[in-house]
Formats: structure tokens, sequence, C-alpha cells
């Protein structure tokens, strides 16, 4: 074949190409390839098609040919890179893409390096990277979007923000700048009409946009936007029964009532974010030949937050005799009085914030860490790919996700009879610890209460009984509600007292409780206090209504150490059984029901007899198992040596009750 007629060969084959019909291109250029082997232009564009046809091993083959044979080619230097991208081997693709602008720098390629920098959670030299993009190309989209990311990422509001508004006014229809612009603003403001535009707006764009529907189903019950919500309910259920990535499982945990289905979604999530790491083989429990077992516990809220207020008393009496007490700590500690507490608590600290997985896990495995506590689950600041490195022999899930997180390498759960009542634990992968009593644990002398206001200064009226609930407003369900305002309309002169929360969570709820036939003056608003304050006030309520599927959980702890009544509905999830959990340590379980029509009564009844509830009031002590914590921490160092012993013997993870 002669020269000329090659080349037309190729001409034809990348007309084709170029109008999307790879099919009959790609004969083409093999017949290109045939005649001329080394052909580095069919090379390329060879790899580049298999490439989209999704078959990377062969466009990786294809393509690194082509950079050998032209090896001062940028743009084949470029898509190599972008392979390598795709198939996840993230250092070989910057070492393509530097390559490549120092051959021909530009605002596409110093993009794509930004994007892989950000994937492995180098955040400042990713936004060094946009930030180059930005200045060959001060209107690149994509380089825009990225920069708007990050800045979002470590706390910079407002220049994020003015990103996602570049973004949009370029492209409107932009998704993902849509998609962050509003769940920025409302964590920036909670400025909620905006935000929700943004989310609705993205989702009729993209309504399989993974995780999308369930976030603005999330953002609609902070503020009790219930329209749809039995409908949107079905619908995130049904796409989680069908493999679907509709919702977070923090969000999916707040609708769930089963915890199948709340499996299913963790394990979706975890398969699709966080997957099996096939090189990850933790370090071999042998290596200790002797000495403390090092516990590291891996949180980001080591600051004033609920895991640790729970958590604080825990860190300070384990056995130094026995343990070494390491914080790996996300990033969060702040100025805060707990931090400093937090800081005198522990044995060592290490600072892992501004790590990538990878390094951060490294830093584990030098740190020696023996058992390694995930404190955040899918809640907060979560670092699950850390875990998926497997840095540790043992690595347990605790306290800051009430359910599974449905990934393999999280060896052990740690529950109660409550919570996970036997036969159920095949719908958590971890083995589950079953400790005596309540799983959850209490700081029995850090929990300070300030001096009592009147009810006055609370803004609560002289008289009636005051039914509460302190909970976030994303717990809050319309059957719940609907509920407390039957108790409210059969106990005269009552009134509801709820955690303040965004507009418009008091207008909606106005409008619902007279739907259902209630003043909503009846219903009032505590304002965020410092827990102590908080803690004080709650005195002055009366009894502490729960809800489902989602409890109280430090906050039911909270009422039950403020000398406050809780009653709860045992639901059929590890979220919903929180509340029994503890009235049961707190040798309450006559405040136990188990079904919505007894809790009403039970409701009703303590709130029409004074001498019912104040004898209920009377029961509450600090000195009962719940708030013990010296007995919590023999229950738990108790598991965790069972858990060393088993993994020392080479035994597999298998669920165990102590």
């Amino acid at each position: 074949m002669s020269a000329i007629s090659l080349r037309d060969l190729y001409a034809q084959a990348a007309a084709l190409h170029q109008q999307g019909r790879l099919a009959e291109a790609e004969p083409l250029y093999r017949q290109v390839l045939a005649a001329a082997p080394a052909d580095f232009a069919s090379q390329h564009m060879l790899g580049v098609l298999k490439a989209q046809q999704g078959r990377l091993d062969e466009a990786r083959t294809m393509i690194e040919g082509a950079v050998k044979a032209n090896p001062r080619h940028a743009g084949a230097l470029v898509n190599y890179g972008n392979v390598l991208n795709l198939m996840r081997r993230f250092a070989e693709a910057l070492d393509s893409y530097d390559r490549a602008l120092a051959i021909a720098p530009d605002a596409d390629t110093w993009t794509n390096r930004g994007n892989v920098l950000q994937t492995l959670a180098r955040m400042p030299e990713a936004l060094a990277s946009y930030e180059q993009a930005l200045r060959h190309n001060p209107n690149d989209i994509q380089a825009l979007f990225g920069r708007g990311a990050i800045l979002g990422e470590i706390g910079r509001t407002p220049e994020a923000l003015a990103m996602y508004d570049k973004v949009l006014a370029l492209k409107p229809d932009h998704v993902e700048a849509r998609n962050n612009r509003g769940y920025t603003r409302w964590q920036a403001s909670e400025d909620y009409a905006p935000s929700i535009a943004d989310l609705e707006r993205a989702l009729a764009l993209a309504p399989d946009m993974p995780y999308l529907p369930g976030g603005v189903v999330h953002l609609k019950m902070q503020v009790a936007d219930w329209k749809h919500f039995q409908a949107d309910k079905v619908r995130l259920t049904e796409g989680v029964r069908a493999g679907a990535p509709v919702a977070r499982p923090f969000m999916f945990q707040a609708l769930s009532e089963s915890p199948a289905d709340s499996q299913a979604c963790a394990r979706l999530f975890a398969g699709l974010l966080y997957p099996p790491l096939a090189n990850a083989v933790p370090p071999d429990p042998a290596r200790k030949t002797g000495g403390k077992i090092r516990l590291g516990y891996l949180s980001g809220e080591f600051r004033e937050q609920a895991t640790a207020i729970l958590m604080a008393g825990l860190y300070e009496r384990h056995d130094r005799e026995r343990f070494e007490v390491i914080a790996l700590d996300n990033g969060s500690a702040d100025a805060s009085a707990m931090s400093a507490r937090l800081k005198k608590a522990f044995d060592e600290w290490i600072d892992i914030g501004g790590l990538n997985d990878a390094e951060a896990a490294q830093k584990i495995r030098d740190a020696g860490i023996d058992i390694l506590i995930n404190l955040n689950g899918w809640f907060g600041k979560p670092r699950m790919g850390v875990f998926a490195h497997r840095p540790a022999p043992i690595q347990v899930n605790y306290l800051g996700f009430p359910g599974t997180l449905g990934a393999p390498y999280i060896d052990y759960i740690i529950a109660d009879k409550v919570v996970i009542p036997e036969g159920e634990e095949r719908f958590y992968d971890e083995a589950v610890v079953t400790l005596p009593g309540c799983y959850q644990v209490n700081d029995d002398r850090g929990r300070a209460i300030a001096p009592a206001p009147s009810r006055a200064e609370a803004g609560l009226p002289d008289s009636g009984v005051v039914f509460c609930n302190f909970n976030h407003g994303y717990k809050l369900t319309p059957d719940t509600f609907a509920g407390w305002i039957r108790i409210l309309s059969q106990v005269p002169g009552s009134v509801l007292w709820l955690l303040k929360a965004p507009a418009p969570f008091a207008e909606n709820l106005a409008g619902h409780a007279r739907a259902l036939g209630v003043a909503p003056e009846r219903i009032l608003y505590a304002p965020h206090r410092p827990p102590e304050q908080h803690l004080a006030r709650m005195a002055l309520a009366d009894l502490f209504l729960d809800g489902l599927p989602y409890n109280a959980h430090t906050t039911g702890s909270d009422a039950l150490w403020a000398g406050l009544p809780l009653i709860t509905l045992r639901g059929n999830t590890f979220p919903g059984r929180v509340g029994a959990s503890l009235l049961l340590a707190a040798g309450l379980p006559e405040l136990v029901t188990d079904t919505q029509e007894a809790f009403e009564a039970l409701a009703v009844r303590l709130g029409n007899d004074p001498a019912a509830l104040a004898a209920v009031k009377s029961r509450l002590t600090h000195n009962c198992p719940l708030f013990d914590t010296d007995l919590f921490r023999r229950h738990i160092e108790a598991a965790y040596l069972r858990m060393w012993e088993a993994c020392r013997a080479g035994q597999k993870p298998q669920a165990f009750a102590l």
C-alpha cells in the first residue's frame, strides 16, 4: 500500500472517529497499522478510540506505543495521562501530564493535573494547578469548578461560591456546580430557598446523578418541607433496593425502617466510593511481641461535638497498664475547652487532616496502631479511604454511625442486644460485638450543668406541661410530628418545645400543626446554647418525646443526665432502638413502648398525671449503669482484648457477646 493511500485511509478513519462512528473507524486504523505498525497517528488515535469504548488496557498499550514513537507529542502525553487516570494509576498519570506541560503548557492539561491531585487529596497542589489553568484560560469551566470544590472543602466558602457563580454564568446547566453551590450555600448560611432551588434544578437536569435525590430530600427534611415526603421516601427506598446510588447512608438512615435497606445503601456507597484495595494487607499482629495494645481513635470531631462529649471520659480512663491511647485527628480540633481536654486525655496525638488516604494510612502503620476505631463511619468527616488501606490489624466501627458501614475491611461493630437483637447480625458486614448494657458510652464527670434558668428566661409559659424534643430537624417525619400533635391535643395547656432550626422550619411546622387542628402558638423553639446551658434548660421540660425512624442518641442521654424523662418507641433499625437501649440501661423499662398507640397513651397519661410524672422523675439518677463510665470502660476493654487475642491467634473476626 502506498504512502498516499495510507494517508487517505487514516483520514477516512479520523473523519469517522470524529463523527462518533467508532466501530467503522477502528478497522481503518488497524489497516494502517497492519501496513505501518509504528505509525504514530494511528496508534495514538486508536488508543483514544479504545479509551472511549472503555477498553482501558488496550488504550494504554496503544497510546504508550505512540508516546514511544513520538515522546515530544504533548497531545499523546495528555491522552496517556487521561487513560492512566481512569485506570487509577495516578502517579503515572501525573508524570505524563508533567511531561506534556513541559512541552506545551495549556489550561486543559493543568486542569487534568489538578483533577488527579484533588483525587489524591493533595489539595494545595491541586489548587495551584487549577490556578495555573485559569491563568491560561480564565473561563476554563473545569478549572473554575475544581477550584470551587477545593475552596469549599477547606472552608473558603465565599470564594467557592464565587467560583460556582462564574461556572453557572458561563454554563447555566452545569449540574455539578449547581449541586455544589446548593450544598455550600446551605452549609454557609442555611439560606433554604436558593439552596433548594439549586439542588432541585440539578435534579431536574440529572435525575440519575449519584446521591442527589437523597440530598434534595435531606435538605427538605431540615426545614420540615414535607410536600412530597411519602413519595420521596418510596422513591429512595425503591432506588436503594434496585442498587441505584440515590442516597448517602447517613441521609438514608433518617428515612429507612429496614436494616436490610440500610445495609444495601451502605454497601453500595462503600463499593462505589471506597472499595477494598487489592494490595491492602493489614499489618501482621505477630509483629508485636509484647507491650501495650495501641488503640487508635480516628475522628473528625475532636471538639465541642456529640461524639467527643460522650467519649472524653473513656479516653481519660483507659487502663494505661494495658493500653496506649492515640488520637488520629482528621483536622477539626479547635480552641474549645473540649479540644484542650482531649489533648490531655491521649497518650499521643497524630494529625491526619492534611494527608491523603494513603499518607494517613502509612502514618497509622508507622505508629503501630493495633486496633483502629472509626468514630465517624459515614457521619461528619469520614475517612473510609484510610480504612480501605487496612493500616491496622483490627478495624472497628463504633458510635459515630449507628449501622453497618457495608465495607469488608471493617472487622467489628460495637453494639448491644437492644440495638442489634439476636438474629439480625446478617444485616451487618462487620462481626457484631454485643456489650452488656448500653453500647453508648457516657461521661459521668465532665458533663457540667449551668445554673437553671427560669421558665420565663427560657421562653416557656409559667404553667402547663412542656413536651420537648431537641433533635435536629432532619430526624423529624410527618408521622412522628402527627403523633406529637395528637398528644398535645389530649393534654390541655401543654406545649411542644423544639430546637430552633433554620427558616422555614417554624413556618412549615405551623402550617402542619394548623392542618392537624392545633394552634401553632403551642410550638416553641429553643435557640442553640453551649452544652452546659442546654443541659440546664432541659430540666424545665416535663417529658422528652422520642421519634422514629431515628431516635435521640446523645440528645437522649443528655435528657436523662439533666433529669428529664424520655419516652421512646422502639423501631426496626439500629438508630431507631437507641432510645430503648438508653432507658433500659437507666433502669426505666416502663418508658419503652412498642407501638405508636402505646407511645401516645403513655405520653398523655404522664402529661395528665403530675404524680405519675413526678414518680418517674424521682427514679432518674446518675448512679445507674448508663452513666457509669468506668463500668463501660471495663466492658469495651474486654471487647478489645478479645478482638486482639483472636487476631493474634490467626482467627477471622467473629461475632461475640460479653
